[in-house]
């Protein structure tokens, strides 16, 4: 009997160290950098272990992720921060190194309401945005505290493009007299390109590039084609990753694989003349944040709670896989950082900034 449970207590002992090392090893790929973030938003990294981190409520901070020092960036613009609304999106001039441009997203007053802006200041030495400038407006103004986009990504030709909401008034998507529910093409001083599909065309806003969009939050560039993806939020389903083409309607509120949020369909699914989603999740997963990563594109999720890692086959997704299921948090931002690991923001009062080796 002594043998026996001799046995037994060696049994478990190994069963359990095997565990613990399960555990460890499901642990090891997952690290907390930072908390205290409130409502964490966007970044972009500086150099390895150098990243700025835009907060909702409207602070923009500098963090060293090896020392643990942590700055305010002053020179930030005044924010909108209601609802939906704040400081938003970040972005480096692709030329950073030379110029120091930063370029920011968010939600300022205007009018009799506010609007998704688009800006840059130049980053200096003493954590400074010196010289900032509000280089765009995506008018009208709407007295309304949600779908302000916005991501922002630049094209390798001069250009840079970001995306808005339609404010919660789903038909401005549709209209080309108005800059929200789109992307919007620029060069990198806000001034209009003359390549932009409506130039020139009576009744049409010239800055926008593409239409239709519902509540784009998230924009990545393929490593391999360049091409601009973006994500967007559906209402009660029809949550859609499209890709962005000049001139190209892509059909909200009129096509949508979405449903009213009491339940009543909205339109078809497909309509000639729009555009078609490459992928779409319904349930909807409230999708935000997403960067390409070793051949995968990765995707937060707001409402699922979740990190979706999609495979792809060209254009095509071929499986999604759920990570972190079990943390909890609502991921808000993705990217691929310098060191070849993934970055999140998880979107709390009591936000994280994380490293991911998936």
């Amino acid at each position: 009997m002594i043998v026996v449970f001799e046995h037994l207590f060696h049994y478990l002992i190994v069963l359990l160290a095997g565990l613990t090392a399960t555990t460890a090893m499901a642990d090891s790929g997952v690290e907390t950098l930072a908390k205290d973030l409130e409502h964490p938003w966007g970044m972009a990294f500086l150099a390895e272990g150098e990243v700025l981190v835009t907060e909702r409520p409207g602070r923009l901070l500098y963090l060293d992720l090896e020392t643990g020092q942590r700055a305010q960036v002053s020179g930030v613009p005044a924010v909108d921060a209601q609802g939906q609304g704040g400081l938003l999106d970040i972005e480096l001039h692709p030329d950073f190194s030379d110029n120091r441009q930063v370029y920011l997203t968010w939600a300022g007053a205007c009018g009799d309401g506010n609007a998704t802006h688009l800006g840059r200041g130049r980053l200096t030495d003493d954590n400074q945005l010196a010289d900032f400038e509000t280089l765009f407006v995506a008018t009208p103004c709407v007295e309304s505290t949600k779908h302000f986009g916005s991501r922002i990504s630049f094209d390798g030709a001069g250009h840079v493009l970001f995306t808005t909401g339609d404010r919660g008034e789903r038909d401005r998507a549709q209209d080309l007299e108005d800059h929200n529910g789109a992307v919007i093409r620029l060069h990198d001083d806000g001034s209009i390109p003359a390549t932009n599909p409506f130039v020139g065309q009576a009744n049409a806003e010239a800055a926008i590039y593409s239409y239709g969009h519902r509540n784009p939050q998230g924009a990545a560039r393929h490593p391999e084609t360049g091409a601009l993806w973006i994500h967007e939020h559906g209402p009660r389903g029809g949550d859609e990753i499209n890709l962005p083409a000049a001139g190209e309607n892509f059909g909200w509120p009129e096509t949508t694989y979405g449903r009213e949020y009491w339940g009543p369909e909205i339109a078809p699914s497909e309509k000639p003349g729009t555009i078609q989603p490459i992928h779409v999740w319904t349930p909807s997963i409230a999708p935000s944040g997403m960067a390409f990563h070793n051949g995968d594109l990765y995707v937060g999720a707001l409402a699922k709670v979740h990190l979706a890692r999609l495979r792809l086959d060209g254009q095509e997704v071929v499986s999604e896989e759920r990570l972190l299921e079990d943390r909890g948090w609502r991921i808000r931002a993705v990217e691929s950082g310098p060191d070849g690991n993934l970055y999140l923001l998880t979107d709390q009062a009591n936000g994280r900034l994380v490293r991911v080796n998936p």
